[in-house]
């Protein structure tokens, strides 16, 4: 059985034909359109981080606002650019959010993508160690912020502080129990997710993916889950790791459909260059009648192996058609993937 949910990248633009015309736009809208997506039966709210972009920036006022207003939908991050990020002030973040939500974060989280600006990361305070990349400093940053949520006692405390204190070390507050078992590492390459793997995090596979064999997009995520997987079992952690892909699917069951989304009928997966060296296969999008779906949906590879699938939708259409769309999915063809 399949958990379904959506991802919004949060776009807002001042341009007449957006319904998300600025950031409050955005933010609230979210909120309605989590409500809305619960009321359906969708089981996560995602949502991507941008920095220096009309999109969202900063998650977790969103998330704890989101929590605050529903009780059952999972609220999550597909991804937090770990290169931007003081793990422990993220951490306090973090477990505020999660308690709000009674435990229901699910919180993405990765080396980041193209950026934006340059080096964006320098103008939040943060430099690589010598001898370290941009990746290599979002890597130790997610290191320290996974060893930090689990709870241990860490720092001195003061000897004559201003509250009284617990006996031992102190850790940071406030604690969320199991939350780290929710941290989930957005992967882009087969290394990558099998580093996630032995750090004992669910994985969410990118859907611009490095192009490491020239195979289909799905092809080489559902090998990226495998060697996931493996290396998950190699590791000996004691749970079952969780594994999500995203895709922009739309069941055309309207005119307004049709008009949006019916170019879509002929996508395919794209292939490009995302930097100097590093060659990249972006996923295609699926529309057509509901029945095409399924077909089509029942041969993607990553969508099989995966245990969530994360819809990615228009958000600047506004939350009543977003609304339709989700549930033009669930009626019509989510059964069919396996979903309840």
């Amino acid at each position: 059985m399949k958990k379904i949910g959506f991802l919004s990248f949060g776009h807002w633009s001042p341009d007449g034909h957006s319904q998300t015309r600025s950031a409050g736009d955005f933010l609230r809208q979210s909120i309605d359109l989590a409500v809305a997506a619960e009321e359906l039966g969708v089981d996560g709210a995602y949502f991507r981080v941008h920095h220096f972009a009309r999109q969202a920036g900063s998650p977790f006022p969103l998330l704890a606002a989101i929590g605050a207003r529903t009780s059952k939908i999972e609220v999550g991050t597909g991804v937090i650019d770990m290169r931007y990020e003081n793990p422990l002030y993220m951490a306090e973040d973090a477990g505020a959010a999660d308690l709000i939500s009674g435990g229901r974060l699910q919180l993405g989280i990765s080396r980041g993508s193209p950026e934006q600006v340059i080096d964006g990361w320098r103008h939040f305070g943060h430099v690589p160690a010598e001898g370290e990349t941009d990746a290599d400093m979002a890597r130790r940053h997610a290191e320290k912020f996974l060893r930090v949520i689990e709870g241990e006692g860490f720092a001195q405390p003061n000897p004559r502080p201003m509250f009284a204190n617990p006996p031992g070390l102190l850790r940071l507050e406030p604690y969320s129990e199991g939350l780290r078992e929710r941290v989930w590492w957005g992967s882009s390459s087969n290394a990558t997710g099998v580093w996630a793997a032995k750090r004992g995090m669910n994985l969410q596979s990118s859907t611009l993916k490095d192009d490491e064999t020239g195979e289909p997009l799905h092809v080489q995520q559902r090998k990226q889950i495998e060697a996931y997987r493996a290396a998950w079992a190699r590791a000996g952690h004691p749970r079952e790791p969780r594994v999500s892909v995203s895709r922009s699917i739309f069941a055309l069951t309207t005119d307004l459909d049709r008009a949006y989304f019916g170019r879509d009928r002929a996508s395919r997966d794209q292939v490009g260059m995302i930097d100097e060296t590093t060659r990249a296969i972006f996923g295609r999008s699926y529309a057509g009648e509901p029945d095409e779906l399924v077909r089509a949906l029942a041969a993607d590879e990553a969508i099989q192996a995966a245990d969530t699938l994360l819809l990615t939708i228009p958000n600047q259409l506004g939350v009543d058609y977003n609304a339709h769309l989700l549930e033009d999915i669930l009626t019509h063809v989510a059964p069919a993937l396996g979903w309840r």
